[in-house]
């Protein structure tokens, strides 16, 4: 004995409808767009006046490119790593404690970064900026 529901005839209902729940999702998500752009979250704040200069950058910093391939440049002359940490112990010698700009290829070696980093810290340098775009 096996129950039959509705006419041969008919089709059931195989598959839902998403177009209207999309239709409501992209409602919904333009009324909260436009709601998160009007209600600015900002706190009103009088902040205070002062007077205080502007801090200059160093005069002659140093600058230390590592190109992809592993390249070490000391400005624009290529030198190796015990090169490099000759000069930076000389500088750090010096006293004058430089500024080193570290210009890194974004293809480059970590390994080489950590490197230039521990030669740098090794010298007694402990002004480094990483210069990116």
């Amino acid at each position: 004995m096996a129950f039959q529901l509705g006419d041969d005839d008919t089709q059931s209902m195989n598959e839902m409808n998403l177009i209207p729940l999309i239709d409501v999702m992209l409602v919904l998500m333009i009324i909260f767009l436009l709601t998160a752009t009007v209600l600015n979250p900002t706190v009103p704040l009088n902040l205070p006046q002062t007077n205080a200069e502007v801090n200059e950058p160093p005069v002659d910093p140093i600058q230390i490119s590592i190109d992809k391939d592993a390249g070490l440049f000391w400005d624009d002359e290529s030198v190796t790593m015990a090169e490099l940490q000759t000069r930076l112990q000389q500088q750090g010698a010096a006293g004058n404690d430089p500024s080193i700009q570290l210009r890194a290829d974004k293809e480059g070696k970590y390994d080489t970064v950590a490197q230039v980093l521990a030669a740098a810290s090794g010298a007694g340098l402990t002004k480094i900026a990483f210069v990116n775009e």
